[in-house]
């Protein structure tokens, strides 16, 4: 868990929520040195990926995959006025991983959550060089979950340590976060949808042979986003009901 966001000033916390609400987000985090250095480093190069990609670089939205055993994050981007389906434009190496496949129930488990999310904040003064905020628990974290400490600060983040969090070393987290910064700005969101695994004949059969069948079950909602994302490209409409179960809709 990165808790380096609750040693945060006051004021700085608030500069993060409210550029959320406009277009000064960008002009706000450049003002910290590792956001700078990253937008030095790594978006010319962006700006080129993006143009091969045919995908507009000054509006464009973000869709990320992480995948807990195959140990990998995907970066998917889409031009916001002429594409309907999302590109793939970057795979990045979850470089350490802790607790098991599963979703989160409570604080301390070390468990990295599994489901549907968003990324809600970004950390320019993060310990670890960078980090952006997935905004567990969701809706169905809390019903499901421990209701008086489900715990939180879920990060994608750089360096290559951690405790329920997502790092994918300093290199890569430049240039997610500025690919982030980009798309923020606009006032567009980020989902990422965190699964146990790429749902492939093999993992699917893995996971059905060594787990419960409570624990398959869940898996199968998420499956169902798996799928559809897979078949068509863009994002399905998640809805969790009273008992904190998903579904997924076109």
């Amino acid at each position: 868990m990165n808790n380096s966001l609750l040693k945060l000033p006051v004021l700085a916390l608030l500069v993060f929520f409210l550029s959320f609400t406009n277009d000064n987000l960008k002009k706000a985090q450049m003002k910290y040195a590792h956001v700078k250095t990253a937008y030095d480093d790594k978006w010319t190069g962006l700006e080129k990926l993006l143009k091969d990609k045919k995908i507009n670089s000054a509006d464009f939205e973000l869709y990320l995959r992480a995948f807990k055993y195959d140990k990998k994050l995907e970066v998917w981007a889409r031009s916001i006025s002429t594409d309907l389906k999302y590109t793939h434009i970057k795979t990045f190496d979850i470089c350490a991983t802790s607790g098991e496949l599963g979703p989160k129930r409570k604080e301390g488990d070390g468990q990295i959550p599994e489901g549907f999310y968003e990324i809600d904040l970004l950390n320019p003064t993060s310990s670890y060089y960078l980090s952006m905020r997935v905004n567990y628990p969701n809706y169905s974290d809390r019903l499901l979950g421990d209701k008086k400490n489900p715990g939180g600060a879920i990060m994608v983040h750089g360096n290559c340590v951690t405790i329920g969090c997502m790092p994918i070393t300093d290199e890569c987290i430049k240039e997610l976060y500025v690919l982030a910064v980009e798309t923020k700005n606009k006032g567009h969101k980020i989902p990422i949808d965190i699964f146990p695994c790429y749902f492939n004949d093999k993992n699917y059969e893995m996971l059905k042979k060594n787990y419960s069948a409570d624990l398959v079950a869940f898996w199968d909602e998420l499956r169902d986003g798996y799928n559809h994302f897979e078949k068509k490209k863009y994002t399905a409409l998640v809805t969790t009901d009273s008992k904190g179960k998903y579904s997924v809709k076109d």
